[in-house]
């Protein structure tokens, strides 16, 4: 599998949209997520880890996943995360993990992966009964916001019904959405939303 974010690895942190997303989208996500010590988390397209880095101090111990070798690669370069996070570099819907999660987060992920329910349908698959999922994403957008020409995107955002939809489909309840951060690029608003539900 190619790695289309191998020449992004190392500036990824530096990007001022990638910042802005995870501080706001983790902000809102320790707002509205019960965690404990006592919690197996995934960081599903954890990426650098920008987002594991704020839920590693309230959880027991998280897995990263991701397809990009080079993304964790810099994760596991970060001070205090070494020793407290398991990355796994691999795509969960061919080949799944071994063990289910009390919590899923996920930040910018889902619009990068092309068949939306067959992922949910796999993220259900690795929840314990009564854990949760906390999804961050774009809400529907112009396919302004990424490069004309870009790879890995097959979503320009998701509507908020149909992705609500989605998770009761694969058995989730309380299904609540909240605005968690708003990119703004040039004249452009795309707010980005958080759906926090729990399964079974």
């Amino acid at each position: 599998m190619t790695d289309l974010f191998k020449d992004k690895a190392k500036e990824f942190d530096g990007n001022d949209v990638a910042l802005g997303l995870s501080q706001g989208i983790g902000s809102t996500l320790l707002n509205h997520l019960p965690l404990n010590d006592t919690m197996h988390v995934m960081d599903f397209g954890a990426g650098t880890g920008l987002l594991t880095a704020q839920i590693v101090p309230r959880v027991h111990q998280v897995t990263a996943v991701d397809v990009s070798p080079a993304m964790l690669t810099q994760l596991l370069s970060k001070h205090g995360l070494k020793d407290k996070v398991e990355t796994v570099c691999q795509d969960i819907t061919v080949t799944p993990l071994n063990r289910q999660f009390d919590v899923i987060v996920s930040a910018m992920a889902m619009h990068h992966i092309k068949d939306t329910d067959r992922m949910i349908k796999c993220l259900a698959e690795h929840l314990k009964p009564g854990g949760r999922v906390a999804l961050a994403d774009l809400d529907i957008e112009d396919a302004s916001f990424h490069p004309a020409a870009i790879e890995g995107v097959h979503h320009s955002g998701f509507d908020r019904k149909q992705f609500a939809s989605l998770l009761e489909k694969h058995g989730f309840h309380d299904i609540h959405f909240t605005t968690a951060h708003t990119v703004k690029k040039e004249d452009k608003h795309y707010p980005v939303f958080l759906v926090v539900a729990v399964w079974q």
